[in-house]
């Protein structure tokens, strides 16, 4: 009854795709009415939206190659759909940018809304309500070193640098201390708590003030220095955590 029931909306969402090439892409296009390519994709995107109903699964590793999979193709579908209709260059990459945006605000909405009913279950049950949504409580504690690091270490080295030749805040900063100091951080929470995807988010928020109020547009590159290795030492105290009770047992 539910694998019906999900067909029927990957039919509906075909349907509606059609319709939707011929009224707005017609009147968007200016054309007598979609090609028969331009009608395909639109229809396969509406499938592919429809797909996006299937309920969340039951473990975190399959929800992400879930989502991951179903991102992938809707992502792909849309990237030829823009092409056929004259979009090149940076305009193709700003309408996918603006598709990843929108789908991680509704995968997000949906992910929200699941947790809650899981967490409402588990109550009801007697059983522990388990990590808090993101982990953003588990995340809560390492926010003031983050304020420290993305904040006040930049504006005491750029207090402490040579007004010409600013070696501590615009090399020591960016290309050691950000990336170690992101790496062991992010080490030691994912070593406790597990992939916290909120902590590289944080330290890459927190140190976008300093790009502008220390440096201009080209520092931009900081907040990468910083949250890529958060978010590299989190999966891999992680992937620590994982294994070594396995070690234990062996």
């Amino acid at each position: 009854m539910k694998k019906l029931k999900w067909a029927w909306r990957v039919l509906g969402g075909a349907a509606l795709g059609l319709v939707f090439s011929v009224v707005l892409v017609s009147y968007a296009v200016g054309t007598r009415g979609p090609s028969p390519v331009v009608c395909l994709l639109c229809s396969a995107l509406g499938a592919a939206a429809g797909a996006a109903t299937l309920p969340f699964a039951d473990d975190g590793r399959a929800l992400m190659l879930r989502s991951a999979a179903h991102l992938g193709v809707t992502a792909a579908l849309f990237l030829l759909l823009a092409v056929q209709l004259g979009a090149r260059g940076v305009q193709l990459l700003a309408w996918e940018a603006i598709l990843f945006l929108l789908y991680a605000v509704v995968w997000l909405g949906r992910w929200i809304g699941w947790y809650v009913e899981v967490m409402q279950l588990r109550t009801l049950l007697g059983l522990t309500p388990g990590p808090s949504p993101l982990k953003w409580q588990e995340t809560l504690p390492y926010l003031p070193f983050v304020l420290l690091l993305c904040d006040g270490l930049p504006l005491a080295l750029r207090w402490l640098d040579a007004p010409d030749v600013p070696v501590l805040s615009g090399l020591l900063l960016p290309y050691l201390m950000l990336p170690v100091a992101g790496f062991s951080s992010g080490l030691s929470l994912g070593k406790r708590q597990g992939v916290c995807p909120l902590y590289p988010v944080a330290c890459f928020v927190c140190y976008l003030p300093m790009v502008y109020l220390l440096f201009n547009d080209t520092a931009m590159f900081h907040c990468f220095m910083v949250a890529v290795p958060a978010l590299a030492g989190n999966v891999i105290g992680w992937m620590y955590r994982r294994a070594v009770p396995k070690r234990g047992d062996a």
